[in-house]
């Protein structure tokens, strides 16, 4: 069994952003020379997510305003912000979002359904993060 691993750095304009990643990660899939396996892409930090969905601004801002009613961005709301910080909100949304994807390797490609991607979702940004992608297979 062959391994490949590369990280990517995000750094967003926004505090709450969705980046579509799966052309990034199509392209490592494909310098790893795997062709039967899957496909870890994990976010290394608890306030990011990776998740998989389909392309659509309107679905993109659907998921923007469900994160808010359900984690809302109130400082004084969270015990966590008691120690100094103010991203309670961004650990809550990450929580409901996920932190990674697997995705199945076949014939050297993603093997994703009709519409989906996948998304890097950003819930405290304007830092540098990353994620992992780490494909196993041969």
């Amino acid at each position: 069994m062959k391994c490949h691993t590369e990280y990517l750095t995000f750094n967003t304009k926004r505090k709450i952003e969705f980046i579509n990643i799966t052309e990034e990660i199509e392209k490592i899939v494909k310098k790893s020379g795997i062709k039967e396996g899957i496909c870890l892409i994990n976010a290394m930090h608890i306030t990011a997510s990776v998740f998989i969905n389909d392309e659509e601004d309107g679905l993109k801002q659907d998921f923007l305003e469900w994160l808010e009613k359900l984690a809302p961005e109130n400082p004084a709301k969270y015990k966590h912000n008691l120690t100094g910080e103010t991203n309670a909100h961004a650990h809550l949304k990450r929580t409901i979002m996920g932190r990674e994807v697997v995705v199945a390797v076949t014939n050297g490609h993603l093997d994703l359904g009709p519409w989906e991607q996948i998304f890097y979702g950003e819930f405290d940004g304007q830092r540098p993060k990353r994620i992992i992608v780490k494909i196993l297979g041969e």
